[in-house]
């Protein structure tokens, strides 16, 4: 059934495309300001564009909100298991509540991450936390397609959470699948390249991998003298994301990873 008029209760706003200018030119940043959104808030109302944008987000539309969910994906440099993820409670009661919400979206991995890794105080969910309003966000594929899974889950996972609230009534919806409650570890988290060449993964999202495991190579361009150079992971853990294009440059990130929360 079609969710209408006639299913709602209270008020839904919803932003298809919260920096435009970037998703309409199928960038993560704006080319009007190369203002990548979520790491400029809360904003500046006499900052550039996407600065104003923040600003508009957390100033006029938070204080309406009761919750956010923020969709999103890899876009084109990474390529996400489906999953959604919140930010650390600030008290064992913010913590159960936003570990609810992770149940209800039922994602089949879930994950909480404080950022550590990068940004993680300028973001939309940062800002809503702030205002007190809790806040989920979902990563749903990447590699700049479109994941059916990702889509699916997408649609379930949002009317679930706005039937939980009430915000709407009488439609069917499927039942949640279990949820793998998991955490980003911080900065041992992430595998960075350090230099610029192709990269040849050996491993996908999803996948379960070990401390010292070879993750892949990154073979320089215009060098034939020089041997690939092998990227090792880390530490232990599920891969959350993989960089997509094969072109790498130094500092991009070429893998994410998840470890299970015990309990």
């Amino acid at each position: 059934r079609m969710l209408g008029p006639e299913n709602l209760s209270g008020r839904i706003i919803i932003l298809p495309a919260l920096n435009f200018p970037a998703v309409d030119a199928g960038r993560r940043v704006s080319p009007l300001d190369n203002g990548n959104l979520n790491r400029l808030f809360p904003g500046d109302p006499a900052g550039t564009p996407t600065q104003m944008i923040a600003h508009y987000v957390s100033d006029v539309l938070l204080p309406m909100a009761h919750l956010v969910v923020d969709l999103h994906s890899g876009g084109r440099s990474l390529d996400y298991v489906p999953s959604a993820l919140v930010k650390p409670g600030r008290n064992p009661d913010e913590t159960t509540a936003l570990r609810n919400l992770l149940e209800i979206f039922g994602a089949p991995v879930s994950f909480i991450s404080d950022g550590a890794g990068g940004g993680g105080a300028t973001t939309l969910a940062a800002a809503a936390q702030l205002r007190n309003v809790p806040a989920l966000t979902a990563e749903l594929g990447g590699s700049a397609t479109l994941s059916g899974e990702g889509l699916t889950l997408a649609i379930q996972g949002t009317l679930r959470l706005l039937k939980s609230t009430g915000s709407v009534k009488d439609i069917d919806v499927d039942a949640p699948q279990h949820t793998r409650l998991m955490r980003v570890p911080g900065r041992s988290a992430f595998i960075y390249s350090d230099c610029r060449g192709i990269f040849e993964p050996l491993a996908k999202p999803g996948d379960e991998v070990q401390a010292g495991q070879r993750a892949g190579s990154i073979h320089p361009i215009g060098w034939s003298e020089r041997d690939p150079v092998d990227v090792m992971f880390p530490t232990n853990g599920l891969i959350a994301c993989r960089r997509a294009p094969a072109l790498t440059e130094s500092g991009d990130c070429l893998f994410k990873l998840m470890v299970d929360i015990p309990g």
